[in-house]
């Protein structure tokens, strides 16, 4: 067996720590089928309440979308570097 080097190990930590903080992320949004109720039942949000809390939905997708890009490179990168680069 191979000994494992420094960026593996370096990897791995990369790859946990954003899937933790991706199922954390998409934890926290709220769902979009309650925003569809309240549109068929006449739900009335003011406008103050619709904003602050699509600010906070948008930042914790932004960040989801983040994340999101930082596993997939990541997960790239360990199968290129792995594969090639014994």
């Amino acid at each position: 067996m191979d000994e494992l080097l420094w960026y593996h190990y370096l990897i791995g930590a990369v790859l946990i720590i954003s899937s933790i903080f991706i199922v954390i992320l998409v934890m926290l949004q709220q769902s979009r089928q309650a925003g569809l109720s309240g549109a068929i039942a006449g739900g009335s949000d003011s406008f103050y309440e619709k904003n602050k809390g699509r600010s906070k939905e948008a930042r914790l997708a932004f960040l989801t979308k983040i994340f999101a890009v930082v596993f997939f490179v990541t997960a790239l990168a360990a199968v290129i570097l792995f594969a090639f680069f014994k």
